[in-house]
């Protein structure tokens, strides 16, 4: 068994990886109704769209939930107090475990320490980590302190640490063991104030000190306004450019935590296997925040590895599991799963990409349990839509409490009524604040009335069920994760020998799509296709690099204002024999 497991693992490793480090929360598998939760009422789901002026709005069928105007730390804190002797979260790595008092404990004292070393209000604060119970000391340490927690992606290279590290401004960072040789290469460009690590380092601070604090500097008078003071920035790409730091305030996170309860239906029985990273807005929010506001356990798992996860699965007698399409795979088919109890799995939520017909009802024929889908975005905080019913592959469930959509052309800009397809667009208290130090990316998405733009297209059924049927955005989806184009194009027009450059998507039929490079070299340059592949693979995270190839071409077609026509590309490569 140990055998097959090793084959598996080096086979599917990056894919698992690629789909789990996702910063886009897309379309979920189809699911049918998991017995949780309070589903619509036949009325509700009757009056599922009103005429506001000329626009027509497409309404929650649930019951509006009203929002504490409180910090993010006092809200969980709240939750807390109930709970107290219950296992909050897990290591299963480690085997280390805290309850709900022995949580907050250690989290005011992560605020109090915070305090002591000089951070306050407003200061950022960084995780380039895997996921640990560590993480959420860190979190509600610094949502109770009024710091600001930026997550990064522990794929990245120390170009891209660096690059965070100072768009975000950020004083202190904190990071485990295995990352430290990125972080001090990272470091030679970007100093910042202190470095933590959760492990063994000889180098830096351990974040054991932190919990070790007396918690008698606590800031238990920090003024902190739940509406404009920020609490998370994670990075997106949003639907173009370059990854973009998303201002998340107290209040939107509280917000959809509080939209997500009636819809998820998470209780204090429920055992979440956190495996999604919490890097990312979903293993953050709805696995880490949302099974610990009901009183359930999140046991956590750095990275996936076959028997691992099983075991843990088994062990722990998981009975909430948040996966992702290449793990969904692997236990709807491979023989290994028959080898370990399952028995108390009672359902899953497939993520990062839609899953085929014929996988589903594969894994739900094999696992016994329903596949939950739903829709969000870093940039709603982050989910919209969540469905608890038996629907059709591709559609994602109602509008949760409290939002609002519209579906509209993208020729004439005009609101579309059922079964219409337009981009869908979305408006409600999750939305966020707006994109850091960048204005032009923020007004380009958030109208001025308040409505997000998805960059997504879809439609609404009459039942109120919605549908993603494809995306207007450039993002390159490589396996349920996104590659800016702008990033790549901005790389190699570094390279000594290209003059001009555009990056695509090349469809493919595993991994969704494959980055590939259109290259215009400079007059007498030479340079091979190899060598570029290898200069794009020394300076970005491995899902960036260019498994679609290189072509060079005498001309990149662009618009008379200097857009790049990317489907003129996408023409000539279905052209070809690629």
């Amino acid at each position: 068994m140990r055998t097959s497991l090793r084959f598996l693992f080096r086979q599917t490793r990056a894919r698992c990886l690629a789909q789990l480090y996702s910063s886009r929360a897309p379309a979920i598998s189809q699911t049918v109704h998991v017995g949780r939760g309070k589903p619509p009422t036949e009325t509700s789901m009757r009056k599922l769209s009103s005429e506001t002026g000329s626009d027509l709005i497409y309404k929650s069928p649930f019951p509006g939930v009203t929002f504490p105007d409180v910090s993010l730390a006092e809200y969980m804190f709240s939750c807390f107090n109930k709970f107290a002797n219950r296992v909050a979260v897990k290591d299963f790595s480690t085997g280390a475990s805290y309850t709900y008092t022995e949580l907050k404990d250690r989290c005011i004292k992560v605020a109090s320490c915070l305090t002591r070393l000089g951070y306050k209000k407003g200061d950022v604060v960084a995780y380039y980590g895997v996921n640990n119970p560590e993480f959420a000391m860190l979190f509600l340490g610094c949502a109770a302190a009024g710091i600001i927690l930026t997550t990064i992606n522990p794929a990245y290279t120390p170009g891209e640490l660096g690059h965070h590290l100072e768009h975000s401004e950020t004083l202190a960072l904190f990071t485990v063991a295995p990352l430290l040789n990125n972080v001090k290469e990272a470091l030679k460009t970007t100093p910042i104030k202190n470095v933590f690590v959760v492990g063994n380092s000889d180098c830096y601070h351990s974040f054991s000190m932190l919990t070790e604090d007396d918690g008698k500097a606590f800031p238990e008078h920090v003024q902190i306004s739940p509406r404009e003071d920020l609490l998370v920035l994670p990075y997106s790409s949003g639907t173009t450019g370059l990854p973009k730091g998303v201002m998340l305030t107290h209040h939107h996170i509280v917000c959809n935590l509080c939209q997500l309860r009636p819809a998820l239906g998470a209780v204090p029985e429920d055992i979440n296997l956190a495996l999604l990273p919490f890097f990312h807005i979903y293993g953050m929010v709805p696995v880490l925040l949302g099974t610990l506001q009901e009183g359930g356990t999140v046991v956590t798992l750095p990275r996936f590895e076959p028997e691992m996860f099983l075991t843990s699965i088994q062990k722990e007698k998981i009975t909430v599991l948040f996966i992702v399409p290449p793990i969904t795979l692997f236990m709807a088919k491979h023989p290994v799963i028959q080898k370990f109890d399952l028995s108390s799995l009672q359902f899953a939520i497939s993520g990062a990409a839609s899953l085929g017909d014929a996988l589903t009802h594969e894994f739900m024929d094999r696992l016994k349990i329903p596949l939950a889908q739903g829709y969000g975005l870093t940039e709603t905080s982050p989910v919209t839509h969540l469905d608890q019913r038996k629907v059709t592959v591709g559609i994602i469930g109602p509008l949760i409490p409290n939002t609002l959509a519209k579906i509209v052309d993208v020729d004439s800009g005009k609101a579309l009524p059922f079964r219409k397809e337009g981009e869908i667009w979305i408006k409600g208290p999750q939305v966020m604040k707006g994109y850091l130090k960048n204005e032009k990316a923020t007004s380009d998405m958030i109208t001025s009335d308040g409505w997000l733009k998805t960059g997504d297209l879809g439609y609404v059924r009459e039942d109120g069920q919605h549908v993603v049927t494809g995306r207007l955005k450039e993002l390159i989806k490589y396996k349920g994760l996104q590659v800016a184009p702008a990033e790549l194009e901005n790389l190699l027009l570094k390279h000594p020998a290209v003059q001009d450059v555009a990056v695509i998507g090349m469809p493919d039929d595993r991994a969704g799509e494959l980055p590939r490079a259109y290259i215009v070299t400079k007059p007498n340059a030479k340079v091979s296709a190899e060598e570029i592949l290898k200069y794009v693979e020394e300076n970005v995270a491995a899902y960036k690099k260019l498994r679609g190839g290189v072509e060079f071409i005498p001309e990149i077609p662009k618009t008379a204002s200097g857009k790049i026509l990317r489907r003129v590309l996408k023409d000539r490569l279905i052209g070809s024999k690629f």
